[in-house]
């Protein structure tokens, strides 16, 4: 009955896939942690999360499970969506280079650091989804998907695209921005924002996995 709706919205054959399906979800804080959400409420049951951190008292306005302050984020997550796979693991350019990859379908990357988001991105791009800025922002109808080449209006996705340009990286893979305009210096968040990126990598993986 749990997911009786899901199994009528995508058809059978389609929802088994999904159950099949192996995600990994790059960091977990205001953007991954709706990705997790969405994931885990639409059926699949091979999810695998990654992070370091510890919920902070600044976590509380959009990050799912930051009300255990404190506490480490895979470890809070585990018990809100119980059967989910954990690695707390610091994301560094060594780990990028070591880490076995293969075992995933799709590559949810909502991670923070830019030269590991680069990394990530040759090593994977080929079932890799990426997020980008969504911080400082309010307009969740400015969000859009795009191949990073394709990206605009974001300075995150410039520094990216420079990047792997430098690296004669020429490849496609998903990004998920928005070219709306800064509303702050600082790192200002809403997650109404935040939350509809998290949301939109989901239906993208979604669409990826029943094409």
């Amino acid at each position: 009955m749990r997911f009786e709706r899901c199994r009528i919205l995508f058809g059978e054959e389609n929802f088994e896939k999904i159950q099949k399906a192996k995600i990994l979800i790059l960091g977990v804080g205001g953007v991954g942690s709706y990705a997790l959400d969405c994931l885990y409420r639409s059926g699949v049951h091979h999810i695998t999360i990654l992070d370091y951190d510890t919920f902070d008292e600044t976590n509380r306005n959009r990050q799912i499970g930051s009300d255990a302050v404190g506490e480490c984020k895979i470890e809070s997550l585990s018990k809100l969506y119980p059967g989910i796979q954990t690695i707390h693991q610091k994301m560094s350019m060594a780990w990028v280079e070591n880490f076995d990859f293969e075992p995933y379908d799709i590559i949810i990357d909502a991670a923070d650091t830019t030269k590991v988001k680069i990394e990530v991105a040759k090593k994977c791009y080929k079932k890799l989804i990426m997020s980008v800025g969504s911080a400082k922002r309010f307009e969740t109808n400015k969000i859009e998907v795009a191949s990073i080449w394709k990206t605009h209006g974001d300075a995150l996705a410039r520094k990216i695209r420079n990047e792997l340009k430098k690296a004669k990286f020429d490849r496609n893979f998903t990004v998920v921005f928005s070219p709306e305009e800064d509303k702050c210096k600082e790192k200002g968040s809403f997650v109404g924002v935040t939350g509809a990126f998290g949301l939109t990598i989901c239906s993208e993986v979604i669409k990826s996995i029943v094409k």
